[in-house]
């Protein structure tokens, strides 16, 4: 369990924040400037918040009503920066080991290595490595640190596509593997969806809202703070079969299942589907002898309008309360043509194509 309550003065800014959480992958997501880097520092003890009380698994590391102030060495935090830091004059071994901790309960150095593919890589100096290689390598040295708590501050804002999928790739694997809960910093909606559990939306400094990323990015409410370009909906789903001579993918979840296009996961495993409001539409009357796998019947819960041409419709999907829930992003013409209302049954059409890899991923 992670507890973070602080206030800190940090020039003009003032930030004010508390959540709480025993997620794996902790996101903290907002605008550039909204405090997620600060508490990340406080976190790891490079700055000292003027009020509050950060602990981690019981051990307190800051209390200022106890006057505890937990040095960041004695805290047994890993901190992988936007830009690796790694140091130029070393190899990637000596990178790799600078500050290990041959400890009995310790990490495998073999097994890191491994893991992230740095085998290779070794006698090379960072100036001859790419963009994710460096990160793999930063991400390295913060596992053999033997950590209770990683931190990654936007590691992949540096990176071109291809290097952000395999830099995912890897803590998705981090996150399964060694079991370390990991706080993550970023401003892309793609990078938490895929990531995280716990989501902490931050604004001015301020918490907004915290919670589970499937609860909080179904909220019309929040979508100012999510995104409006990125708003939607978050499913935790199962796989259910595969098409091989097609390349589908059937996943079921509470409330209906899904069609996705060459998804890499067994049957019977947990896989997160994120459906951006913007490639749903809606029908009032199932359609027949079209090209969308995907036809879900739901009901309307809520509407929002923007401030713009277009309106957030919130779905409902199968009967149960529980059951997982949509964001259709249309214009308001539509809306009215349609005469949509809460209450009323209504089908969503969403193409199975626009469920890639960037939208599927290991839950």
């Amino acid at each position: 369990m992670l507890e973070v309550s602080i206030r800190q003065q940090l020039g003009r800014f003032k930030l004010d924040v508390a959540f709480q959480s025993n997620a794996r992958v902790i996101a903290l997501f907002g605008r550039s400037g909204s405090g997620k880097s600060s508490v990340l520092n406080a976190i790891a003890g490079i700055t000292r918040p003027d009020e509050g009380r950060i602990g981690l698994n019981g051990e307190v590391f800051h209390d200022t009503a106890m006057r505890i102030f937990a040095r960041p060495e004695a805290r047994h935090i890993g901190y992988v920066f936007q830009d690796g830091l790694l140091f130029p004059h070393l190899s990637v071994e000596r990178n790799l080991f600078y500050g290990a901790k041959a400890t009995q309960n310790g990490i495998a150095p073999d097994r890191v290595i491994n893991l992230l593919g740095l085998s290779s890589l070794l006698t090379r100096k960072p100036a001859s490595l790419s963009g994710g290689e460096k990160q793999r390598v930063a991400i390295g040295r913060a596992l053999l640190s033997t950590p209770r708590l990683l931190l990654l501050d936007e590691p992949l804002a540096a990176l071109d596509a291809p290097r952000k999928a395999e830099i995912l790739q890897y803590i998705e694997l981090l996150r399964d593997e060694f079991r370390i809960p990991i706080v993550l910093v970023s401003h892309a909606m793609e990078e938490v969806a895929r990531l995280a559990d716990t989501l902490v939306l931050m604004d001015e400094g301020r918490v907004v809202a915290s919670g589970s990323v499937e609860s909080l990015m179904g909220r019309l409410d929040l979508h100012p703070f999510t995104g409006r370009h990125e708003a939607g909906a978050i499913i935790e789903t199962v796989v259910g079969a595969h098409d091989e001579a097609a390349d589908i993918t059937t996943l079921k979840f509470a409330g209906g299942q899904l069609y996705a296009p060459g998804v890499a996961s067994l049957p019977g495993e947990r896989v997160r589907v994120r459906i951006r409001a913007r490639d749903v539409a809606l029908a009032l009357t199932e359609p027949h002898d079209i090209s969308m796998l995907n036809i879900l019947p739901g009901t309307i819960t809520a509407l929002r309008e923007d401030a713009g041409a277009t309106m957030d419709v919130q779905i409902q999907l199968g009967a149960g309360e529980g059951d997982a829930k949509l964001i259709a992003r249309i214009t308001r013409h539509s809306a009215s043509r349609l005469a949509l209302r809460p209450g009323m049954r209504i089908f969503a059409l969403v193409k199975a194509i626009s469920l890639d890899r960037r939208s599927v991923g290991y839950a």
